[in-house]
């Protein structure tokens, strides 16, 4: 199994980040492969989990390794593809994830791509409980004075990249110019924050 690799970005597309390491190209998909533009020519780390059936070999790529985690418990539940739980983990929060399951709260899991009800109830049944560990714990004052330390230009910039990234990710023009305010006003870290947040803003609207 791969566990993870490290090298440089050679290439991001709407589907995929090309990692090459040792003078070979890794193809791994990613819910957010516009979370890595940034690091286009540099090097970096990427978690990975080698899927493996009889006709087909793919690595699906993460930031963390909570994501690969969670991506992998989702892959152990009936009517959960890897296309699915990477859909799940691209479209929040490892922890509201884990929130959703805790408090049975069907309704918020639903709005995942291809979750239906009883897909639903099936994630709460067999993963409650499993993953208490990565609850969200309140932020302390140190990690909130941080995040707001980005400059008007910075954020400016990590916006428009989240919203390239979701029109790669199929969002029309009319649907990202809608949440196009509300996500300005958000405060977030990184690309990937703001990715994050313009998908739940859209699953809102849904």
């Amino acid at each position: 199994m791969i566990a993870y690799v490290r090298g440089n970005v050679a290439a991001v597309s709407a589907e995929n980040v090309i990692l090459e390491a040792n003078g070979i190209g890794y193809e791994i998909l990613c819910a957010n492969p516009f979370a890595f533009q940034s690091m286009k020519g540099k090097e970096t780390l990427v978690y990975t989990y080698h899927y493996v059936r009889e006709d087909i070999q793919t690595l699906y790529g993460f930031k963390t390794s909570e994501e690969k985690v969670i991506f992998s418990k989702l892959l152990n539940v009936s009517g959960i593809g890897p296309k699915g739980a990477l859909a799940i983990v691209g479209s929040t929060s490892v922890g509201e994830v884990v929130s959703a399951i805790e408090r049975e709260d069907d309704k918020f899991l639903t709005r995942f791509p291809g979750v239906g009800k009883k897909t639903a109830r099936q994630m709460i049944l067999d993963l409650k409980g499993k993953l208490t560990e990565w609850l969200p714990v309140e932020q302390d004052e140190t990690s909130i004075f941080f995040e707001g330390e980005h400059t008007h230009e910075e954020q400016s910039n990590y916006v428009d990249e989240a919203l390239e990234a979701m029109k790669a990710l199929g969002y029309s023009d009319k649907e990202i110019k809608s949440i196009r305010p509300k996500l300005q006003k958000e405060q977030c870290s990184s690309v990937d924050e703001y990715v994050r947040k313009g998908l739940a803003l859209m699953m809102q609207k849904a």
